[in-house]
């Protein structure tokens, strides 16, 4: 962990997304017009970071185009530094969100095979210079999901990071239907990433699928024992942070937020949300009131208030990501939401 006045910067690392929306009501197949938004799991943390006070750094492949500048330019407005990004030919990813509707869920399409980070090397990407002075390496399963390719830019992004003695954050975002569009082996993959992992984002069913086994207990005892599984699996281990949802509606749902450490864990009060405005980015805002804790030297219980704050905050913002103050932060109160004059 870290001072409160360590102003060493978070390193995100990995793909940044155009996302196309329709209309709330209108389904992808009907609409006439789409909403853009910048979005990526890893640029979201850095985004909230930044807004938070936080100095960070993004690392990508991003095209040479019209649309890799718009993304450079949504993390130049919040704050993130851009300086290590990589230009390169070919193209943007893209995603589609359809957001729920009545009794309709929301409904993800995606549509980035051959960008320009998927189409990258390692050799591409100075990952030495970018960790150069960093306090934390934050990056997530979506990267070795893409494919092989992938997988050789999350090994050598964990393979800098140990060299330059950077700790690791690792939020597992299993991707089921990434995973499936070629002939992988995510348990073998994501265990030698979470081998070297710090700080591991993920739930009592990512770590089983890392560790090959259930766990049997109930609600916050089942997740225990299934830190206690993955702490003694991965020695490197310090920090498990999950959230427990639970779905009344699209719109009405229940939170809790949950940090594990090897000594002592806490979990927060459920909170109800409703209305859900956008529940896209909310796992990437709990992890970054997680990290900013954690780089402050908070307890477990400092560490879950905060993720599970941002992250509630975030289901009343639309599109990918959130930019609070840390003064918006502290303020919040998830039993008021009157209007503050």
């Amino acid at each position: 962990m870290n001072a409160a006045g360590d102003t060493r910067p978070v390193v995100s690392f990995g793909e940044m997304l155009l996302r196309l929306s329709p209309p709330a009501a209108m389904p992808l197949s009907r609409t006439r017009s789409l909403d853009l938004d910048v979005g990526g799991a890893e640029a979201n943390v850095a985004i909230a970071l930044a807004g938070l006070g936080r100095p960070t750094r993004m690392l990508s492949v991003l095209p040479e185009s019209p649309l890799g500048r718009r993304a450079v330019a949504a993390l130049g407005e919040a704050g993130v530094d851009t300086d290590h990004l990589v230009r390169a030919d070919g193209r943007l990813g893209l995603y589609f969100f359809e957001p729920p509707s009545g009794p309709i869920g929301g409904r993800v399409t995606y549509d980035r095979a051959g960008s320009a980070f998927v189409d990258a090397e390692p050799g591409d990407i100075d990952f030495a210079a970018a960790l150069d002075g960093a306090c934390l390496l934050h990056m997530s399963g979506i990267t070795p999901a893409l494919g092989p390719s992938g997988v050789a830019l999350a090994r050598a992004a964990v393979l800098a990071a140990s060299k330059a003695g950077v700790p690791v954050c690792f939020d597992g975002n299993y991707r089921a239907n990434l995973w499936d569009a070629w002939d992988s082996d995510p348990r073998t993959v994501l265990t030698e990433l979470v081998n070297e992992a710090t700080i591991l984002i993920g739930n009592h069913r990512d770590i089983s699928l890392l560790l090959g086994q259930t766990f049997s207990g109930d609600g916050p005892d089942r997740r225990r024992e299934a830190a206690e599984a993955a702490f003694a699996a991965f020695p490197k281990l310090e920090l498990i942070a999950s959230t427990a949802r639970h779905v009344d509606s699209a719109t009405a749902q229940r939170l809790a937020g949950r940090v594990d450490l090897r000594a002592s864990h806490w979990q927060t009060d459920e909170i109800r949300i409703d209305p859900v405005v956008d529940r896209i980015g909310t796992g990437d805002a709990y992890a970054a009131g997680v990290i900013l804790r954690w780089l402050e030297g908070g307890s477990a219980q400092d560490m879950a208030k905060s993720g599970l704050a941002l992250a509630a905050m975030k289901h009343g913002i639309a599109g990918d990501s959130i930019s609070v103050t840390r003064a918006e932060l502290e303020a919040f109160d998830p039993a008021g939401a009157d209007v503050s004059r």
